[in-house]
């Protein structure tokens, strides 16, 4: 067998930077084994340790990966980092990727993803908080600013500081409607606004491309189509008792909406939800798994000829946290792995996202189920976004260069400008706002050191002239540690919860701000607050600079409040803002 140095010497045209895209990518396609395009297929999670340092088999305290077989024995070529880490420590452990990956066969550079990470919520299943990068608004505060130019700032912010340490592909923007008002994933959108959310993807696709993917682009997958809002119940397809996806309203075609702006600014990835369609003309299966979705409509009907990378978990069972959780095969949870992958494949989807089995490829190609001209069409999206973001001709990075990208000051205070704008005022009783002078203050779920500096901070309400309280939106704990995460059910607070609230509301006035991951039932505290102010994510010197009239609240909300959880349950989860009698209807906000 050739060496990886000698493959590496001899200045194949795939190694040659001067000639055209399309022939390097078939000549690399044409030198590749079955082995090493199966592993081109697979878009595996992948952990680091604290000092950059790559996880291997059997290091003690790290999550069961093998770093060098994944690459070396596998072929996998495509990483999605999980946690908060050290900027350069993220760039020292990309570089060592791409060194461990220029040291095989074919030299076949590695793309790196992730999560969201520049914002508040902590979700291992999701997103992860910012740490040292730049902190935001969620999503659905920028959609509450309804700013396409702050959207598009955002996300060049995001391409600086993903490039700085080797993000290549960043797993979002989520631009699924947010039309069930107990759906957990509701934070990632823009909100319930069809027409809202179109504009805002373009100016993030945008940010993170630029206006073609190059060099300097991180490449967005954009998710999770066709729309994963109409939860049947509200639950999480993560999870069995969540698949079902519903559309009762009729509202079908307007979930499409933000996908066909996506794909009009030129996305490059896209990623089918895990929901399975009920009471459709669609195949009631998995939308990774659904060839009328994914070939039928994403491909045929819209025209996207880009990356559908599923999403994680669809063909492996796994155990997280230490419990079991079947593979995500909704419809067709009975095939074997071989058949799923095949099911994947076929319905027109090039990757699978949190797998590396490409021995199950493999297996396809040489039965005969799988054809190589398949396989191939795949193979060759995927090596061609490589070659096209320049990483076969200058993958590393610099480590010092991302230690002083990553968080920059000015990076930093354009997001500490959002989060304050973001906030939405929905009720100001008496003018309470904004507040004057430096009152005795009692804070709840703000910290002292903070609130020091804006008043005298007291032990007792009943001592105060004017409390601070934050809340976030009611959700049911779940068994389940995975699940956990996922904030579902209920969104009113209990009822020992809620008198605890209202009995602080009547001893002193009391500001009352509410961070809306998900639509809160809140009537006797909207009633009752001094004044209401909804956060989407922002720091309490964010939240105290507008109660105290340093900075102005400009959102509005991306959702409507509803009155009831009665009012919720009659609603239709596919139909945008459509619980009666509000507290709040989408848009609602007051200014300063």
């Amino acid at each position: 067998m050739t060496s990886a140095s000698q493959v590496r010497n001899e200045g194949h045209p795939y190694q040659n930077a001067e000639l055209p895209v399309e022939q390097r990518v078939e000549d690399l396609l044409a030198r590749m084994t079955v082995a090493e395009k199966a592993g081109q297929l697979f878009h595996a999670m992948l952990a680091m340790k604290p000092d950059g340092s790559t996880v291997e088999k059997g290091d003690p305290g790290m999550v069961a990966m093998d770093t060098t077989h994944m690459l070396h024995g596998q072929y996998l070529t495509h990483f999605n980092l999980l946690g908060s880490h050290e900027p350069a420590a993220i760039a020292r452990w990309q570089n060592t990727l791409q060194a461990m990956a220029a040291d095989t066969r074919l030299g076949i550079p590695v793309t790196l993803s992730t999560d969201p990470r520049h914002a508040f919520t902590d979700n291992v299943g999701a997103s992860f908080n910012a740490g040292a990068f730049s902190a935001w608004p969620e999503p659905l505060g920028l959609a509450a600013l309804r700013d396409p130019q702050l959207v598009h700032d955002f996300a060049d912010t995001v391409r600086r500081e993903y490039l700085a340490v080797g993000f290549r592909v960043a797993l979002h923007p989520q631009i699924d409607l947010a039309t069930e008002p107990r759906w957990s994933r509701q934070n990632g959108t823009f909100g319930s606004d069809a027409a809202l959310t179109s504009r805002l993807v373009r100016a993030y696709v945008r940010g993170l491309q630029g206006e073609k993917l190059g060099r300097h682009s991180v490449s967005a997958m954009v998710k999770h189509f066709p729309g994963g809002g109409p939860q049947k119940d509200g639950e999480d397809p993560h999870f069995p008792h969540g698949k079902e996806q519903v559309y009762p309203g009729g509202m079908r075609d307007l979930h499409l909406e933000p996908f066909k702006a996506a794909i009009d600014a030129g996305c490059a990835q896209m990623m089918p939800y895990y929901g399975q369609p009920i009471g459709t003309d669609w195949e009631e299966v998995g939308f990774g798994f659904n060839k009328d979705v994914v070939q039928g409509l994403l491909r045929d009907r819209l025209g996207f000829d880009g990356i559908v990378c599923t999403d994680w978990g669809l063909i492996t069972d796994a155990e997280i946290f230490g419990e079991p959780h079947p593979a995500r095969a909704w419809g067709l949870e009975s095939l074997s792995e071989a058949e799923k992958v095949a099911r994947v494949l076929e319905a027109g989807c090039d990757q699978f996202g949190g797998e590396s089995r490409p021995e199950l490829v493999v297996e396809l190609v040489e039965s005969g189920r799988l054809p190589g001209y398949r396989l191939d069409a795949s193979v060759r999206r995927v090596l061609r976004e490589k070659f096209v973001l320049g990483l076969f001709d200058d993958p590393y990075v610099d480590v010092d260069r991302a230690a002083e990208t990553v968080g920059r000051a000015d990076f930093k205070d354009a997001g500490a400008r959002a989060q304050r704008r973001s906030l939405t005022l929905l009720t100001n009783g008496r003018k309470a706002l904004p507040v004057t002078g430096r009152p005795k203050l009692y804070v709840r779920n703000v910290q002292e050191g903070t609130a020091g500096a804006y008043g005298q901070v007291v032990a007792d309400p009943a001592d105060a002239d004017l409390a601070v309280l934050r809340l976030r939106t009611p959700y049911e704990p779940r068994a389940n540690r995975f699940e956990s995460f996922f904030h579902s059910g209920s969104l009113a607070f209990p009822d020992e919860e809620l008198k605890q609230i209202l009995d602080l509301l009547d001893t002193v006035p009391t500001v009352v701000c509410i961070n809306l991951e998900r639509a809160a039932v809140i009537p006797e505290i909207a009633e009752r607050a001094a004044a209401l102010i909804a956060d989407y994510g922002a720091s309490d010197d964010a939240l105290l600079d507008v109660v105290f009239g340093r900075a102005r609240p400009e959102g509005r909300l991306p959702f409507e409040l509803p009155r009831s959880m009665e009012a919720v349950a009659a609603s239709r989860p596919d139909v945008p803002d459509d619980t009666a009698d509000p507290v709040f209807p989408h848009g609602a906000g007051l200014s300063l």
